[in-house]
């Protein structure tokens, strides 16, 4: 219960990290906010090009199929890549002044989370533009995004504490989301991939999120809510596990820093 105790008696500091975070992100940009529709359109663009017409991919509005995996996989990757560098990025502050260390990943996947909440017009929009009439399905929208947000921060745990003593792993950490990209269903479907590789794809927890947005989105059904409990609940104890790997290794990292 540390923890709650702790963002509870800490509560201002982390609304105010959350919004000095988003409000700081594009500070200096002259399109400021819009930077979190323009950077997702301009990738939607070229995917929108190069798969349907150079690889011949015959998906049914292909674009809102794509969209519906690109913008979560966006908010995937973007937490993770920054919450790999922000101990190391605030040990200015982190050696002067005492706050709970856990208030920096939490702040940073929170603020990403509302950006996500932002960029997501995107996906409504291409959805209506298409034709597809959404249904009720959409309200669960908050369930899978809680489920998203989890799992991202479960992750977020363990890469920003270990990170403080294994400076490569930001490296590495490119790399394998790299491969992790074409390891998850965003711009191609799972019926493509040979029955035999199918298992790498099963055991990314991400495949099944992007299935559940495609669902209420793209296919306007229920998703399946019995894998997204299971997904959320291994979130639950990842998160845990993360906590407490986090929790170990913050007692040294005035001095790594």
């Amino acid at each position: 219960m540390k923890i709650f105790k702790n963002l509870y008696n800490y509560r201002e500091l982390l609304k105010t990290s959350i919004k000095k975070d988003i409000g700081g992100k594009y500070k200096h940009s002259f399109f400021g906010v819009l930077w979190s529709f323009l950077n997702p359109l301009l990738q939607i663009a070229v995917y929108a090009i190069i798969f349907p017409l150079i690889m011949k991919n015959e998906i049914p509005n292909y674009t809102v199929y794509m969209v519906c995996g690109l913008i979560p996989w966006n908010f995937f990757v973007t937490a993770v890549n920054r919450s790999s560098f922000t101990i190391i990025e605030n040990g200015n502050i982190l050696k002067k002044v005492f706050f709970p260390r856990e208030i920096l990943p939490i702040s940073l996947v929170t603020s990403e989370a509302i950006n996500f909440v932002i960029s997501s017009l995107i996906i409504l929009a291409f959805t209506l533009i298409q034709g597809i009439n959404l249904t009720w399905v959409v309200i669960l929208y908050p369930v899978i995004l809680i489920v998203q947000y989890i799992v991202i921060l479960a992750i977020s745990f363990i890469v920003s504490s270990i990170t403080v003593y294994f400076r490569d792993l930001q490296h590495f950490l490119g790399i394998l989301l790299q491969l992790l990209f074409y390891a998850t269903p965003i711009v191609y479907s799972i019926d493509v991939i040979p029955q035999q590789f199918q298992w790498i794809l099963k055991i990314n927890p991400m495949t099944y999120i992007i299935d559940a947005y495609r669902a209420i989105f793209y296919n306007t059904t229920m998703p399946d809510m019995k894998i997204l409990a299971i997904v959320f609940a291994i979130g639950i104890i990842c998160l845990i596990i993360g906590y407490c790997i986090f929790n170990k290794l913050q007692k040294k990292f005035a001095e790594e820093l």
